[in-house]
């Protein structure tokens, strides 16, 4: 099974949004380090300087950076899977080396791997 430019273009579309997404909300809780990797850094806001303003601080601060980085690792799955659509790679499993089935692409466009794998 090989994917038709139609369903390809699909799965590109769906790819794009999903980028634009995950930026725009990177975007409201880190700075772009590298945005062609999709790297990117969590600010620091600066409240205040009591000892509540600094606890404020820290503690949004830790909880932006488990969002930002479960959020860059998706961009970066997304990044990878339209640098694979580039090349001629995009389906293939990372492990196995077979076709990833059409309906967990369509579920997940930014799938590596097969289902078995």
């Amino acid at each position: 099974m090989t994917i038709d430019k139609k369903t390809m273009e699909e799965l590109k579309s769906a790819l794009v949004e999903e980028k634009e997404e995950l930026e725009s909300n990177l975007g409201k809780i880190a700075k772009p380090v590298d945005k062609e990797d999709g790297d990117y850094e969590t600010s620091f806001e600066d409240i205040g300087s009591d000892k509540d303003d600094n606890a404020t601080e820290v503690d949004q601060y830790t909880q932006n950076l488990s969002v930002e980085n479960t959020l860059e690792k998706k961009l970066q799955n997304i990044l990878d899977a339209l640098e694979k659509m580039d090349k001629g790679t995009y389906g293939i499993c990372e492990n196995c080396q077979k076709e990833i089935p059409l309906d967990r692409l369509r579920a997940n466009p930014s799938a590596k791997t097969c289902t078995k794998c």
